[in-house]
């Protein structure tokens, strides 16, 4: 349950989240955790280069003359906000414990189909869930939750 083969890769992947373009693999169970630390570590670098090239106050006086390091400032300020949308999305899906992947094709997800818009049997709360996804190692028996008591089977 949760797993799904990825079409780029041709691999299976228990937990499959998405296949990720910049890190040329599919995000899964085991790696999950590895690409938020590189979302935050990357949002990390970019707001510290922001910070450079913008805020140093002996820089001031040649950004204003400068349109490279003006361009530089504005492709920098672009890429951490889409990282951390990316990351704000991430973690929000880890809050209600479902993947990218079931987000976006519930409909055509056997195990979700039977569920309302709004229905998640794998949420167990927003503290929990982060807990079990930043500080619980080891696979999860995904049938032992969705199956949990007053969950109805498919």
């Amino acid at each position: 349950m949760r797993s799904k083969h990825c079409q780029t890769c041709q691999h299976c992947v228990r937990r499959y989240d998405h296949h990720c373009p910049w890190i040329e693999n599919c995000v899964g169970e085991r790696n999950h955790r590895w690409f938020v630390l590189y979302l935050a570590v990357q949002l990390l670098v970019l707001l510290w280069g922001l910070h450079i090239t913008c805020y140093a106050p002996s820089w001031s006086l040649w950004l204003r003359s400068n349109g490279v390091l003006l361009t530089v400032c504005a492709l920098l300020a672009l890429l951490a906000l889409i990282v951390l949308l990316l990351l704000g999305s991430h973690l929000y899906l880890i809050s209600v414990n479902i993947t990218t992947w079931e987000f976006m094709s519930r409909h055509r997800i056997s195990y979700l189909k039977h569920c309302g818009a709004e229905e998640n049997p794998f949420d167990r709360g927003a503290a929990p869930n982060l807990w079990g996804f930043f500080c619980e190692w080891g696979s999860v028996v995904w049938e032992q939750v969705y199956f949990r008591e007053g969950n109805d089977p498919v």
